[in-house]
């Protein structure tokens, strides 16, 4: 098990580390990636896969459209310091972080290249180029590095598409009125991008427009 010092005598507790005065903050220090690392190279946790399996199985009937019970269900992922949502829907696959075989004279920075995925070759796409992410935000204090990261396979009107994300919180259900307008200080997502912002866990999400997310993707790439 991890021993996640920087968040009892590190900078997450009470700062009585003898090493924060040689890296000043945690996340310079070997330790806490060493950790991170360590985790990102462990096997899947058991039953990790098939949890995914069935909640992607549970959202196959769900469309864009407001469900049964009133409610929208969305996909939540991490890119950097964002945290997105698209519908639950164009989820297809959630799995490790698998080869990528670039490819040569790419005319674009977001199609990265080709990936296997059970077999099948999918096309890999850069969703923090598109989005314009591709800067990690240093000032995030409050993402852990200690975390999964993941590739992810969604689906649209027979358009598949294969990215990366830094971590991915699952299934979440909300009503349409949760869905507030967007302001131009909470996200740094293009405005263009985004349907409206999300409130979940203390965090505001940008849900994601697929249908111009996609468009883009079949126009740039396609």
């Amino acid at each position: 098990m991890t021993d996640d010092c920087w968040n009892r005598i590190g900078v997450g507790g009470d700062r009585t580390c003898p090493q924060l005065k040689t890296f000043i903050h945690c996340r310079n220090c070997p330790v806490y990636s060493d950790a991170g690392r360590s985790l990102l190279e462990q096997e899947l946790p058991t039953g990790y896969l098939e949890e995914w399996t069935n909640l992607l199985r549970s959202s196959q009937g769900v469309t864009n459209a407001v469900t049964a019970a009133g409610t929208i269900s969305v996909g939540i992922f991490r890119l950097n310091g964002e945290w997105l949502a698209l519908p639950a829907a164009l989820f297809k696959e959630v799995t490790q972080i698998s080869v990528i075989h670039t490819l040569p004279h790419r005319s674009n920075n977001i199609l990265i290249g080709l990936v296997n995925i059970r077999g099948e070759i999918q096309l890999c796409v850069s969703l923090k180029a598109l989005l314009g992410l591709e800067a990690a935000d240093a000032s995030r204090q409050n993402i852990s590095p200690v975390v999964y990261e993941r590739m992810v396979v969604v689906e649209r009107e027979g358009s598949r598409w294969v990215f990366g994300v830094d971590e991915i919180y699952g299934i979440h259900r909300i009503l349409p009125e949760q869905i507030r307008n967007v302001p131009s200080t909470v996200s740094k997502v293009p405005e263009t991008y985004t349907k409206g912002i999300i409130s979940w866990q203390g965090q505001s999400v940008c849900y994601l427009d697929d249908d111009l997310l996609f468009y883009t993707l079949n126009k740039k790439i396609i």
